[in-house]
């Protein structure tokens, strides 16, 4: 359980000094971080404060339609007026993220400042580089702990369209739309408030869920039946997509997203990976069911990491002598039967 009312002391303390506060998300923000961004912003604006946002970079097309998103300010777009708005800052509030290397190319002006900094977030093995961490692991999103946070901060229930369809995708996001993650009855009784208040759940799953392109469901078909790989002794999975294949399917940005789940629906698979070539490097997405720690596995092998039964990272060399690093490592992390 969240101590809210210890961290509405701690949080008041810094908001009672700050009049110009920069909320910054992760590189490659999903619908977590933006939702958590949003929501936060929404109530320090409705508390007088001045405030800005930044992504690292560019923003997926599933979360572009929503309500506040035209005041997030894209880094990468942007270098030099958002390094003067980080400098300009007399509070920093990262979301979603606890490791400094998640700002992307932000890093460097957000970390060389002298700026109070605040990381509210619900992943594990934290960095040191704030001056308050606000996180909880058992979470399903931080998108559910800004939710609390307000409400503490606030004295009781804070609403607005903005704020509610916000918190709304954040936790559907990082839970697919509860098909995993650490929900509680905690997160439904807070999805019970935001359907009471009128949230459109039918648009915000449309919106979110299915509005994607024919490419995409191309893409899939192909992923499934052409590159899908079983390892029965591993009780594993895992799909390659080559920058070739990609092409071939008009991919854009998140078109791959889910598709590292759908393995898990078989009854003898309890570990997915799907392994995209990107330009200089390979990333790999990693998601399980059951007592595989995927997160660990990551952190370990990769340079990565994430949450018990979703994770990722990174591997710097050819697609082909990522794709043999990986299943040495699968069965040097794991019992597989011979």
């Amino acid at each position: 359980m969240l101590d809210s009312d210890k961290y509405k002391k701690e949080l008041n303390h810094f908001l009672g000094n700050a009049h110009n506060i920069l909320l910054i998300c992760h590189v490659n923000p999903d619908g977590d971080a933006i939702g958590s961004m949003i929501a936060f912003g929404d109530y320090l604006q409705r508390s007088g404060k001045k405030v800005n946002m930044i992504s690292p970079n560019h923003l997926q097309e599933f979360i572009k339609w929503m309500d506040g998103v035209d005041d997030i300010m894209i880094y990468t777009k942007r270098r030099k007026h958002c390094d003067e708005i980080i400098n300009s800052s007399d509070l920093i509030i990262m979301l979603d993220f606890n490791q400094s290397n998640r700002l992307g190319e932000a890093e460097k002006t957000v970390m060389k400042t002298n700026i109070p900094k605040i990381i509210i977030d619900h992943h594990l093995d934290s960095g040191s580089f704030h001056d308050l961490l606000i996180s909880d692991p058992l979470k399903c999103s931080t998108s559910e702990i800004v939710y609390e946070l307000v409400t503490s901060l606030n004295g009781g229930e804070y609403h607005t369209d903005r704020f509610a369809e916000a918190i709304y995708v954040g936790i559907i996001t990082d839970t697919g739309n509860f098909e995993h993650g650490n929900f509680t009855g905690t997160t439904f009784r807070i999805m019970a408030e935001l359907l009471d208040k009128g949230i459109d759940k039918e648009k915000i799953f449309n919106k979110v869920f299915n509005n994607f392109e024919e490419s995409r469901l191309r893409l899939m078909g192909y992923a499934l039946y052409e590159k899908m790989v079983i390892l029965p002794e591993c009780r594993a999975s895992y799909i390659v997509l080559t920058k070739e294949e990609l092409d071939r399917y008009g991919y854009s940005k998140g078109d791959t997203e889910g598709f590292v789940n759908m393995p898990l629906s078989l009854k003898d698979v309890d570990f997915s990976s799907i392994i995209i070539e990107k330009e200089n490097y390979v990333k790999f997405s990693f998601r399980s069911k059951g007592e595989f720690p995927v997160n660990s596995f990551a952190q370990k092998y990769f340079g990565g990491g994430g949450h018990y039964n979703a994770a990722g990272g990174d591997y710097y060399d050819s697609l082909e002598n990522a794709v043999k690093y990986f299943l040495e490592s699968l069965k040097n992390f794991r019992v597989c039967e011979e």
